[in-house]
């Protein structure tokens, strides 16, 4: 039977970011798959990673860069990024941004895999 997600999850991060899960571990309980809802202020910035998920992200507005082992990519509102498992990146929005992540398997805490700050 199809499951209706009346509202997200929202999952605490510090920086200023927001996130709003909607399919995923904690709103669903379903490890299979994440989709979450993003809106980060400018100049937020994370630590590193290289997950052991791939990871979409779908810009709506603003821009989100990220940042990889040959270079920057600069990835605008309409356009999307597919990073693999295993890849090492860190994600960036200078001026703030709109975006949804969706990852495979579900985005966990303990598979992001971020480096120490």
């Amino acid at each position: 039977m199809p499951q209706l997600v009346e509202s997200p999850v929202r999952v605490p991060v510090p920086g200023g970011k927001l996130i709003d899960e909607y399919v995923g571990e904690s709103a669903t309980l379903t490890p299979e798959l994440s989709v979450a809802h993003m809106r980060s202020p400018a100049g937020w910035e994370e630590p590193a990673q290289t997950p052991d998920f791939d990871e979409v992200t779908l810009v709506l507005s603003g821009a989100v860069h990220v940042e990889h082992d040959g270079g920057v990519m600069v990835v605008g509102a309409g356009q999307a990024v597919l990073t693999r498992a295993g890849e090492r990146v860190r994600y960036t929005t200078p001026d703030g941004a709109e975006y949804v992540a969706v990852c495979l398997p579900a985005f966990s805490p303990d598979t992001v895999n971020r480096e120490p700050e």
